[in-house]
């Protein structure tokens, strides 16, 4: 008996040995892992669509704003100058592309230009421009700019000044008669305490507008290429050639800055030629349709370029 207890004595002390140095052996507990931060979220860009001026080559930004719906590129913010304030208010109206191609069709030239005699000869413009302001009056279901369904700006020059107005509140329809009021063709606007003539005299594609209203990707239509034109037999058509060499030129230092440009084929179009709408409206959707990848590749780059500071966030967030 006695020698059998000697022996358990002995075990047992050789199994409290070995747990000591398996315990060295393995060093200190393991503190609890870190946690780890998932993938940050990105948001979506703030995409936004700068329609340029070129009278009735305009129809061209419809069939633009066609392909976008069809390809699911959401706008979120429409800035317009000239034609473009008329078709940008009519889609931030109702953000339908289907109703504004349907109103563009039944458009005519009468129905915008008010012409007469009497105000070409004691006026300051061949037409008043009051038909302009009454047609979009009845087609847009909002009277004021904020009420719209999508943020809407008009760009229209301050005639005294020489400057760029911003027309971001008030009538939608008064905003876009004095967006679209080609100088010597129709009359000046007064419209929030200044004389106001067409944007495109000062910017005809309004893109650091839109960047200032905190667009993050910004896809500009230009309808203002090729200027020239040997049909000019008459006073409204010297104005509006000047004016369309005006609107070129400042187009030229203003496209660079967008993150895509859009330029339909529609350099050969008269700017009071209305017979020529559904050829416009083609000309935007193959424009549009060639230039989805590269709008798709901009929004892919603005994302990737937030990532490092959402992920950056993100961590900072776990560690608290």
């Amino acid at each position: 008996m006695r020698r059998a207890a000697v022996v358990l004595a002995l075990a047992l002390s050789a199994c409290a040995g070995a747990r000591k140095e398996s315990a060295s052996l393995q060093g200190p507990p393991l503190l609890p892992a870190a946690p780890v931060a998932p993938p940050a979220p990105v948001r979506e860009p703030r995409i936004a669509l700068v329609l340029g001026g070129g009278a009735a080559r305009g129809f061209a930004h419809i069939g633009v704003i066609r392909v976008l719906e069809q390809e699911r590129i959401p706008v979120d913010l429409v800035v317009g100058t000239s034609v473009g304030s008329l078709i940008g208010a009519l889609y931030a109206s109702d953000r339908d592309s289907f109703e504004l191609e349907w109103t563009a069709f039944q458009l005519e030239r009468d129905d915008l230009f008010d012409f007469g005699l009497v105000n070409a000869l004691v006026g300051m413009g061949y037409a008043r421009g009051e038909k302009l302001e009454a047609f979009v009056r009845t087609r847009v279901k909002k009277p004021d700019i904020e009420q719209l369904a999508l943020p809407f700006a008009a760009v229209a020059t301050d005639l005294n000044w020489g400057t760029r107005v911003v027309l971001d509140r008030g009538s939608v329809a008064r905003a876009v008669r004095a967006s679209a009021a080609i100088p010597g063709v129709f009359e000046p606007v007064q419209h929030m305490g200044k004389i106001l003539v067409d944007g495109g005299v000062v910017d005809n594609l309004p893109v650091d507008v839109a960047r200032a209203k905190g667009a993050d990707v910004v896809v500009a239509v230009d309808i203002s290429e090729q200027v020239g034109n040997t049909n000019i037999k008459n006073a409204v058509d010297v104005m509006l050639q000047a004016t369309n060499i005006m609107f070129a030129v400042n187009v030229e230092r203003l496209k660079k800055d967008a993150d895509v440009l859009v330029s339909p084929a529609v350099g050969d179009v008269g700017m009071l030629d209305f017979s020529q709408k559904k050829r416009c409206v083609q000309a935007g959707i193959e424009a549009a349709r060639r230039a989805v990848p590269q709008i798709r590749a901009a929004i892919e780059l603005w994302k990737s370029r937030q990532r490092p500071a959402a992920q950056t966030a993100a961590a900072v967030s776990m560690g608290r």
